[in-house]
């Protein structure tokens, strides 16, 4: 299997963490790869919103972004 090497913010590091520790997830590892293959499945499933589907932009302020703005929560 591929190795990546990424880069997160602390708060996203804390959640993960947060579920590893509840038995959600074996390790790190499971959980980064299970939630990066679900976030891939919903973008997919959705796709990516063009501003025109909404009429109101982007719609990011609304889905998940929780006040980041340069990451998508999942």
């Amino acid at each position: 299997m591929p190795k990546v090497e990424i880069t997160i913010p602390e708060h996203l590091e804390m959640q993960i963490a947060q579920m590893v520790e509840r038995g959600e997830f074996v390790n790190r590892e499971e959980a980064i790869e299970d939630l990066l293959s679900t976030g891939i499945k919903a973008y997919k499933t959705s796709g990516p919103m063009d501003e025109d589907d909404e009429g109101m932009g982007s719609g990011l302020e609304d889905d998940g972004m929780m006040g980041h703005d340069d990451e998508y929560v999942f």
